[in-house]
């Protein structure tokens, strides 16, 4: 039985759309059509029901008794590649959404590692704000997203992949005082963090929001690297992962900053749609997590 006919036929079922599925699939909608047509034909029953207009396609009740059934063959098929050691195997497109944070640490090292388990494998990569690649592997926009997690739906997995810790830099410039200081002694200058719908902004905002005096000031980028170039140029101060500053205090461009306070860590997951199963996700998931693991490891010894 033709595996292209029956992977359309999940995908069609899970997104009840044909230009959907053609998207996700990436071929055209005529080729899709064609496949569940020639998938009918073969098997000698309806499966969808075809409305037209904008409604969405529904299965029939031949469908949904079949497509658990379907669903176990691509699954089993996936697991004889996966025994067979077939991973070069894989073709495709894989969309990537990563948070920046990953950008900036680990993400080469885990790109080389796909690339030389699937040299056959396409990347299509989007770097954005976790809540927004959150959505976008909700709605199966993204294949897997590498974020601030984990996102919680049920069918959703998420792998856990590293923590980074925060702190609080400034340039010497700033000439702050080296004792702990109080987060109204922050607010005289700019806070630099995070984006808006970030949780790392949201905990912080929310924090200044709290004290007592003048509002603080915010100047939020969805761009990790400006906000380090803006702590370095002195225009204020910035909450940043302690692995992104390593080179900048080692040769003081910035100096860690003691105050009462500090955000929490951030805790990263690798997250990904399992409905319909998804194998190219997962097979990178399991990369994921090998590059954050040793790249962490990595640090722990340098700082050692």
């Amino acid at each position: 039985m033709n595996y292209k006919r029956l992977e359309t036929f999940v995908w069609v079922a899970s997104l009840g759309n044909f230009r959907k599925a053609a998207e996700r699939l990436h071929t055209t909608q005529p080729a899709i059509s064609a496949r569940i047509a020639g998938l009918e034909e073969e098997l000698g029953v309806k499966l969808f029901e075809r409305e037209g207009g904008s409604s969405p396609i529904t299965l029939t009740s031949k469908g949904k008794e079949l497509l658990p059934y379907v669903e176990k063959i691509l699954y089993q098929t996936e697991q004889l590649r996966k025994r067979a050691g077939l991973s070069k195997a894989y073709s495709g497109v894989l969309r990537l959404g990563v948070s920046e944070t990953i950008v900036n640490t680990w993400l080469p090292d885990f790109l080389s590692r796909l690339h030389k388990d699937m040299p056959n494998l396409d990347v299509e990569m989007t770097v954005d704000i976790s809540a927004n690649l959150t959505t976008s592997i909700k709605d199966r926009t993204l294949d897997l997203g590498l974020l601030m997690g984990p996102i919680s739906e049920p069918n959703i997995v998420n792998r856990d992949l590293c923590t980074f810790s925060l702190s609080w830099v400034a340039s010497p410039k700033l000439d702050l005082p080296d004792r702990l200081l109080y987060l109204e002694e922050l607010a005289k200058w700019p806070i630099i963090t995070y984006a808006r719908a970030t949780k790392p902004y949201v905990e912080i905002n929310q924090k200044f929001r709290e004290l007592d005096g003048p509002p603080a000031h915010f100047f939020a980028s969805t761009s990790l690297a400006s906000c380090r170039s803006l702590a370095i140029d002195a225009v204020g101060i910035a909450t940043l992962p302690n692995i992104m500053i390593t080179k900048e205090l080692e040769a003081g461009s910035l100096r860690k900053i003691r105050a009462v306070w500090t955000p929490n860590d951030l805790t990263f997951t690798a997250s990904y749609s399992d409905e319909p199963f998804n194998p190219l996700a997962e097979v990178a998931t399991n990369i994921a997590v090998i590059s954050a693991q040793e790249y962490q490891q990595k640090q722990s010894q340098e700082a050692s």
